[in-house]
C-alpha cells in the first residue's frame, strides 16, 4: 500500500489516542487540584486520630463520596494503591509519535519554512527535538534554583513567563508557523510529563518505600510533588491552546505571531488561575476572584480586535461586485496550487488539473485556502489576499466551471 496512504492512517489513529489520553491525564489533573483545594479540616475525631488531614463530601451519579486526605500518609499502607502516571505516560508518547508521523517524516514541508529561516529538514528535526529536552533542562533549573527561596513561588513563575516569551519568540525565528506554535506547546507538553516521570512519581514511590520501612518520611517528596503538579495545572490551559491554534493559519502567518501565542497562552494560565483560586475561596468563604478569568478574556477580546483585517479598499469593493470567471480561478490555481495538487503528485489524495477535478474540490480549496489559510503550506506559492478573494467570489458565486 501506499506509503503516504498508511501515514494519514497513523495520524489519525495516533490523534484519536491522544485526545483520548489527554482528556484522561487533564482531566485527573483538574479533578485533584480542586480536591486539594476544596478540603475542609475534619471534625471527626476518628479522622483525626488516623492521621487524617482533610475531607471532602461530593455527590456524583447517584451516590455519594468521601475523599480523604492523609497530612503524609497513612498510618498503614493499603494493598491496593492506585497510582496516577500512564494517563501522561500515553500523552507524551501519543503525542510524540504523532509529532514524527506529521512533522518529523515531512519535516521539509512542515518544519521548514525558508522564508522565515533557510535551513535544512535534518537541522531542523534536530533543533526541534533539543527545542524539547532545552524546554525541560531550562525549567528543571529554574525550580530547583529559586523553588525554595522566599517567595519562591511568585520567582519561578516570573522566570517561567520569560522564558516561555523567549521560547515562543525564538520558535517563530526559526520554524514555519504552524510548527513553531505546535512546539512551544509541546515544549510544555513534555515538562509536563517529565515532572511526573522525573519528580513526582519516583518522589512517591521513595515515600512508600520508606513508610513500609518504618523510616521517617521526607517532607521534600511531598512539596516537590505539589510543587510540580500545581505547575502541570498552569500548564493545561496554555498547552491545549497552543495545539489548537496551529490548525488556524491566520493566527501564525500575522505579523509578530509569537506575540499572539504569548497572548493566548497567558490569557490561558490567567483563566486557569481564576478557577484554582475559586476552589480556595469556596472553601474559605471568600469571594471567587474572577478578576483573573476576566483579564485573560480581555486579553483575548484584545487579540480579536488587534488582528481584525483592515476594512476592504474601494477598489477590492468594487472588484467583490464583479463577477469572477474560471479562467481568474484557474490561474490562480494554477500558480499556487497546483504543484501539489496534480495528476502526478495529488497531496493528500486531491488533485486539481481539470475544471471537474476543481469543482469537485471546491469546498476543501475554499475552506483551506480562504477560511482557513492553511494552504499553500507555509505560503509557499506565496498565494495573495487578492488570489484569495478571488477564489472566495468564485466560490460564493456557486463555484461555477464554464
Amino acid at each position: 500500500m501506499d506509503t503516504a496512504y498508511l501515514l494519514d492512517w497513523a495520524n489519525l489513529l495516533l490523534r484519536w489516542a491522544h485526545v483520548i489520553t489527554a482528556i484522561a491525564w487533564i482531566g485527573s489533573s483538574f479533578y485533584f487540584v480542586f480536591l486539594d483545594s476544596s478540603l475542609t479540616k475534619p471534625e471527626d475525631p476518628e479522622l483525626v486520630k488516623k492521621g487524617v488531614d482533610g475531607e471532602l463530601w461530593a455527590v456524583h451519579g447517584g451516590g455519594f463520596y468521601h475523599p480523604q486526605k492523609y497530612l503524609v500518609a497513612p498510618k498503614q499502607m493499603p494493598e491496593n494503591l492506585h497510582w496516577f502516571y500512564w494517563e501522561s505516560y500515553s500523552t507524551w508518547l501519543t503525542g510524540f509519535a504523532l509529532f514524527t508521523v506529521l512533522y518529523l517524516f515531512n519535516a521539509a514541508t512542515f518544519l521548514v519554512d525558508k522564508s522565515v529561516y533557510d535551513w535544512s529538514a535534518s537541522a531542523a528535526i534536530g533543533a526541534a527535538l533539543g527545542f524539547l529536552v532545552a524546554g525541560w533542562v531550562v525549567y528543571d533549573t529554574i525550580c530547583r534554583t529559586f523553588g525554595r527561596r522566599k517567595n519562591g513561588d511568585l520567582i519561578v513563575g516570573a522566570v517561567l513567563l520569560a522564558f516561555v516569551v523567549f521560547a515562543a519568540w525564538l520558535a517563530c525565528q526559526l520554524f514555519a508557523g504552524r510548527a513553531a506554535f505546535l512546539l512551544v506547546g509541546a515544549m510544555l507538553a513534555t515538562t509536563m510529563s517529565a515532572n511526573v516521570f522525573v519528580w513526582i512519581i519516583p518522589g512517591q514511590r521513595k515515600v512508600v518505600a520508606q513508610l513500609k520501612a518504618g523510616q521517617p518520611v521526607d517532607p521534600v517528596y511531598g512539596w516537590r510533588a505539589k510543587q510540580r503538579s500545581v505547575h502541570n495545572t498552569y500548564f493545561t490551559l496554555p498547552v491545549l491552546i497552543a495545539m489548537l491554534s496551529n490548525h488556524y493559519g491566520w493566527l501564525y502567518s500575522a505579523k509578530g505571531n509569537w506575540l499572539v501565542l504569548v497572548a493566548l497562552m497567558l490569557a490561558g494560565a490567567l483563566i486557569r488561575h481564576s478557577f484554582v483560586a475559586r476552589h480556595k475561596a469556596g472553601v474559605q468563604g471568600k469571594r471567587a476572584p474572577w478578576e483573573y478569568a476576566g483579564l485573560g478574556v480581555a486579553m483575548l477580546a484584545g487579540l480579536v480586535v488587534w488582528m481584525a483585517p483592515p476594512p476592504p479598499s474601494a477598489a477590492a469593493i468594487a472588484a467583490a461586485g464583479k463577477p469572477v470567471s474560471f479562467a481568474e480561478v484557474k490561474t490562480v490555481i494554477d500558480q499556487r496550487c497546483a504543484l501539489c495538487h496534480n495528476a502526478q503528485l495529488q497531496s493528500k489524495g486531491v488533485a486539481l488539473h481539470t475544471p471537474e477535478l476543481i469543482k469537485q474540490h471546491a469546498q476543501a480549496l475554499y475552506q483551506q485556502a480562504v477560511v482557513l489559510k492553511i494552504m499553500p503550506m507555509n505560503n509557499a506559492t506565496q498565494i495573495t489576499d487578492d488570489e484569495r478573494a478571488v477564489l472566495k467570489r468564485w466560490f460564493e458565486a456557486g463555484a461555477p466551471v464554464n
